[in-house]
C-alpha cells in the first residue's frame, strides 16, 4: 500500500475540519468539525502503523484511545450546547461572548442610585 494515498485523504479532513471550526458559527457543527480533525489523525495513525509493520500495533491502539476521548468530547460536549440552547434559544458561538460575568461593584462599596439618574 502507498502511503501517499491516506495521507492525502488524512490532510484532505484535517483542512476541511479545519476550515469547519475557524468559519462556523453553529457550536454543533464545529464539533463535527473537530471529530473530522479527529479522524484525519486517526487515518495518519492507522496507515503510519500499517506502512511501519509495527509488532505491537501502537497506531492502532492510539487510535482505539483517540476514538475513546472524542466519544467522551462529544458527549460533554453536547450536553453543553444543549444547555446554552435551552438557557439562550440559539447555538451560535458569537452570541456565547455574553456568558461572561460582568464586573459589578465590589464588597463593601455603595452602589450607585440608577432612580436618581433616571430622574435627572
Amino acid at each position: 500500500m502507498h502511503l501517499a494515498y491516506p495521507a492525502v485523504l488524512a490532510v484532505l479532513l484535517f483542512c476541511t475540519g479545519l476550515y469547519g471550526v475557524l468559519a462556523r458559527r453553529n457550536a454543533i457543527l464545529v464539533l463535527m468539525s473537530v471529530e473530522l480533525m479527529l479522524n484525519a489523525v486517526n487515518l495518519n495513525l492507522v496507515a503510519f502503523d500499517v506502512w511501519l509493520r509495527d509488532t505491537l500495533h501502537a497506531g492502532q491502539a492510539l487510535t482505539l484511545f483517540t476514538i475513546a476521548i472524542a466519544a467522551a468530547e462529544i458527549g460533554i460536549g453536547l450536553a453543553i450546547v444543549l444547555l446554552v440552547y435551552r438557557n439562550r434559544g440559539s447555538s451560535d458561538i458569537d452570541r456565547l461572548r455574553d456568558l461572561a460575568e460582568k464586573p459589578g461593584p465590589a464588597d463593601g462599596e455603595p452602589q450607585p442610585d440608577t432612580t436618581a439618574e433616571a430622574a435627572a
